[in-house]
């Protein structure tokens, strides 16, 4: 009878799951995982503007791409403010001044973040992002974008990684003192890493900071898995496979990271995604912006707010071309077929490019899981891809650091 009941109940099962639209079966699996973006130049938004966080915006109008509200929306549990800092003179002020702009966007996080600690906490442990899902509440990580903002102090590695760093991508569009880009237009300065690069990763590894490969050159890349001991990230990258651009790991960098362990987080800015066409009035508008705005660095906050509203102005007046979520998918699947299915995961950019037809904000992000239910993969799969594959590689800097 007990063994004649269980069937019934694995039969009833089945009617239900097959009764189910693919939609449903999506929205539940969404619902169900941990969902975590790796990367998003949000904190922008808090000290070049005057932006409410709590409030919903329009991404269209020039409303940036995350709030409180379309988080909840979209089903985003965590998320990655990274505070960016571009890549001005390498001299002694250039550098002090690096790290005290770097300073100020951490002191303008916790500003925003800190009285909305009923919706949201800053966090600093991969628990913390378990811990809050349960609570209904958003976790915000926090990360650096471009280790310029160390000031090439080592020193300044603990300072950040007490106010809530747990990653530093090394470099940004052009080479510093750390590393090679891959995209600096006057090439490799060190063929890689520079000596003081190798001292930042090893101490990065000591402290339980996630190395962050994103933005670095080739040779970079390989210089960090060879010095790194714990497993490294790709923030925001895709497959130059599919997309023939410098910023995006090959298939043997895919297959050196699987090794490595480490997990490449999906980037959604269509330019790393697919080759896009050509748009002559938008080209034109943004070499104009750019010949506005040649002296970016010092500028006034009331210059640099103006500034990013012209930035963001462009999307409203010239649409950019974009690429969409089944070629963002695309990606995911060929990385799952060249890397497996443990080293990949997705990291948006949001308000820093990011944005896909289908996923233009972070109001949207469902639409990838129903992209990938669309395509066969399981909850279980789904769950590693959303967030499980980086808090393991989270826990895995975590535990390398203790046993330093």
């Amino acid at each position: 009878m007990k063994r004649f009941s269980l069937l019934i109940l694995a039969s009833s099962y089945l009617v239900l799951f097959s009764c189910q639209t693919v939609e449903e079966r999506a929205v539940k699996i969404h619902k169900e995982v941990l969902t975590m973006d790796s990367h998003t130049d949000t904190p922008l938004k808090f000290v070049n503007d005057t932006f409410d966080i709590a409030k919903w915006h329009n991404s269209k109008t020039g409303g940036g791409k995350i709030d409180l509200p379309r988080m909840e929306k979209g089903g985003l549990d965590a998320v990655f403010f990274a505070a960016f800092i571009g890549q001005g003179p390498r001299d002694s002020a250039g550098l002090e001044k690096a790290f005290q702009k770097t300073d100020e966007i951490f002191d303008a996080v916790y500003q925003v973040i800190s009285p909305l600690g009923s919706k949201a906490e800053i966090a600093l442990t991969p628990s913390d992002a378990y811990r809050l899902e349960k609570e209904g509440k958003r976790a915000i990580y926090l990360g650096i974008e471009n280790g310029y903002a160390l000031g090439n102090s080592i020193d300044n590695i603990e300072y950040f990684y007490k106010r809530g760093a747990r990653y530093i991508t090394l470099v940004h569009t052009k080479n510093n003192d750390l590393s090679d880009s891959s995209t600096d237009k006057k090439g490799q300065e060190f063929n890689g890493l520079s000596e003081l690069g190798g001292q930042v990763v090893a101490r990065m590894n000591e402290l339980g900071i996630m190395v962050d490969v994103s933005h670095a050159s080739d040779s970079a890349f390989f210089d960090v898995l060879r010095i790194s001991k714990a497993p490294v990230i790709a923030s925001h990258s895709c497959t130059r496979a599919l997309c023939d651009n410098p910023r995006n790991l090959t298939d043997s960098m895919l297959i050196a990271l699987a090794e490595n362990g480490g997990v490449i987080q999906m980037c959604i800015l269509s330019d790393y995604v697919k080759k896009m066409p050509s748009y002559p009035p938008r080209d034109s508008a943004e070499a104009a912006f750019e010949a506005r705005h040649t002296n970016w660095e010092n500028y006034t906050p009331e210059q640099r707010r103006q500034g990013i509203k012209e930035w963001y102005q462009l999307d409203v007046d010239f649409p950019p071309n974009l690429a969409n979520v089944q070629d963002v998918v695309d990606h995911i699947d060929h990385i799952v077929k060249v890397a497996g299915i443990d080293h990949v995961g997705i990291g948006t950019d949001f308000d820093g490019g990011g944005g896909v037809n289908g996923c233009f904000d972070v109001s949207e992000i469902g639409n990838i899981t129903l992209e990938l239910v669309n395509r066969g993969y399981t909850k279980e799969q789904i769950r590693k891809i959303w967030g499980g594959n980086f808090m393991r590689v989270f826990k895995e800097v975590e535990a390398v650091a203790h046993k330093s």
